[in-house]
């Protein structure tokens, strides 16, 4: 009897490996796409000709090969692997630029990035990196931020305490060692964890590929907690594994800084979801030269080429079903019209909620999608600041870094009662402030900024705020909400700025020539969030159950209907596109995941074979 186990396993194992590598469809990274560099375009007006290009019926192409909705980088992403193998693909975007979080906006000549910071894991020869050269035609540049590229701000006025995070596999460690000496143990067990944690990995994007039996199967059988280090930290929150690392709250802090990249705090966030941010950014961080807005532009005319469309301002207000509920295609508010656009597959990026509670008709919305809406919860709501300030980097203390500034170590309570507490009272004292300098890390600033007598350059400054603060002006007119709500956005700006200019001295009021805040409704209006909440649906513990991460995949209940982006995988702009890469598996029936390492290898390779002649 005992024989029959090793091989139904042996069994399992070739099913699988069959199954997840062999490639019957096209291959969008089957040659190397990359193109000479071509001069920047900085004039905005050239640029919104890409990036602004309003719906109309007569802009749509004919015989449609897929309708993706929405233009973050998990709807543009899945585009431009579609339009690489031929497909000719419309995206729709409501807002009236494309891009998602991923787009700018100018104000009294400053210009602002909402959702881009920083991006890690992009050495040259890095699969993520080759991945978004090929999705650019290699004319997208990153310029790397500075090492320290991070720095931990924990404590009151009185008592800061500052602790710089290094890039560098060796360095990060060897820094923190530096910062808490007898400590070496607990750093040591840290990078341990956070590395095997990191590269397990590849079993989330198999549960997802699989077919639902076969991945039920590991589920039950208990084989993803044995094949994947990923799964079995999973159910550990970040509190628990810390804790037993090490007593001293200041170590156990600057293990857990980077939470607010993902948005639950320490003791509900997953150590899995937690390793793969810090594993994202340890060999370094990088912004792109020119901004945000330099993804999407050079992501769009790839779309076009095959013969798609980029379109903003069309507002999906529903996804169109036959009669035998299969999808066909989508009804765009143009005025006060309806205009339906057919193709054969719907796809999309506007988030798991909105998909199944806003844009199914209401026959369908008790379908069994709700299985997997059942299964998510709404993430945080997220709070911006933008700075537009008067004077150069060196005038004010600005450099390509971020620095994440605690009233105190220890975050789980300090959050938890920052947003459970009146509005009124929470706004006097913001417990967490990301800040950064979108200007200070892009090379390419000064050459692009406005002609002005003075230096202009940008702050933005990201925290969490509870959406139900704001919920009452939600209906409101976004330029002119009210009085109230301008007071309690400006009670907010007033004690983080306090902050701000405490930590950075040479920031002062004079010098701050434009503030304004984006609220949760803010984000509502801009970016469709449901809640406000800037990373998709929440990243607790409970998401990374395996159950969870096999029934939440690409494919719906309903024929011909499809997501895509962080909901599908995991948050944030490598997140995101890791659902675009996991969605393009399944419509294009290969593992795009596996294609675009390969393609990682063989140009290191010919990189290494070029310099060795």
């Amino acid at each position: 009897m005992w024989i029959v186990v090793p091989i139904i396993l042996v069994a399992i194992v070739i099913f699988v490996l069959k199954y997840v590598f062999s490639s019957p469809g096209p291959n969008p990274f089957e040659r190397d796409t990359r193109e000479p560099l071509k001069k920047m375009v900085h004039d905005r007006k050239e640029k919104n000709k890409v990036l602004k290009q309003g719906f109309l019926a007569s802009k749509v192409p004919d015989n449609l090969d897929a309708i993706i909705i929405g233009s973050g980088i998990g709807g543009l992403g899945l585009g431009v692997l579609l339009a690489k193998v031929g497909k000719k693909v419309l995206v729709l975007e409501q807002h009236d630029r494309a891009g998602g979080c991923c787009h700018t906006f100018t104000e009294k000549g400053f210009e602002f990035d909402v959702g881009i910071h920083y991006i890690g894991d992009l050495l040259d020869h890095k699969p993520f990196r080759c991945m978004l050269d090929q999705m650019t035609d290699g004319q997208l540049q990153w310029e790397p931020l500075d090492n320290p590229f991070d720095h931990v701000v924990v404590g009151p006025p009185e008592n800061r305490r500052r602790y710089p995070i290094y890039s560098g596999r060796t360095r990060f460690p060897e820094e923190l060692k530096k910062c808490f000496p007898g400590e070496e143990k607990a750093i040591d067990e840290y990078m341990k964890l956070v590395k095997q944690v990191g590269r397990g990995i590849w079993l989330l994007a198999m549960l997802k590929l699989l077919p639902i039996p076969m991945a039920k199967f590991l589920i039950y059988t208990g084989l993803v907690q044995r094949l994947s280090s990923f799964f079995k930290m999973a159910p550990r929150s970040v509190t628990e594994v810390v804790n037993e690392l090490t007593e001293n709250k200041d170590l156990r802090a600057v293990f857990t800084y980077i939470f607010g990249t993902y948005g639950n705090i320490p003791k509900d966030a997953s150590f899995s979801m937690h390793s793969l941010l810090v594993s994202h950014y340890l060999n370094g961080a990088w912004y792109p030269k020119g901004g945000a807005t330099e993804i999407s532009y050079h992501m769009i005319p790839i779309i076009e080429k095959a013969g798609g469309a980029v379109l903003v301002r069309a507002p999906v207000n529903r996804i169109l079903f036959n009669d035998s509920k299969e999808a066909i295609g989508v009804s765009v508010m143009k005025g006060q019209e309806e205009v339906h656009i057919h193709a054969p597959m719907v796809i999309s990026n506007a988030g798991i909620f909105n998909t199944y509670q806003k844009l199914l008709p209401k026959e369908l919305q008790a379908m069994p999608g709700k299985m997997q809406l059942g299964m998510m919860k709404n993430g945080e709501g997220g709070l911006s600041i933008f700075l537009g300030l008067n004077g150069t980097k060196e005038d004010l203390g600005l450099k390509a870094d971020n620095y994440w500034i605690f009233s105190e170590n220890n975050f789980d309570e300090l959050v938890e009662e920052y947003l459970n507490r009146d509005r009124e009272d929470s706004a006097k004292k913001v417990p967490l402030l990301f800040v950064a300098s979108p200007s200070a890390k892009d090379p390419t600033w000064e050459e692009r900024s406005p002609g002005t007598d003075h230096d202009k350059f940008t702050g933005n400054l990201v925290s969490f705020a509870n959406y139900q603060w704001f919920e009452e002006w939600k209906d409101g007119k976004v330029t002119n909400r009210g009085h109230d709500y301008k007071a309690l956005k400006q009670a907010f700006i007033d004690s983080i700025l306090e902050v701000v200019m405490d930590v950075f001295p040479k920031i002062t009021r004079d010098k701050i020539e434009y503030v304004d805040a984006g609220t949760p409704i803010t984000n509502t209006h801009y970016i469709g969030a449901p809640k406000g909440e800037i990373y998709g649906a929440d990243h607790g513990v409970a998401r990374f159950c395996p159950d969870v991460n096999a029934t939440v995949r690409p494919q719906t209940p309903l024929k011909n209907l499809y997501l895509t982006g962080q909901d599908v995988f995991v948050c944030g702009f490598a997140g995101a596109l890791a659902g675009a890469l996991t969605c393009g598996s399944v419509l294009l029936n290969r593992n795009l995941h596996l294609d675009a390492i390969a393609l990682a290898k063989k140009t290191k390779f010919m990189n290494e074979k070029l310099k060795g002649e």
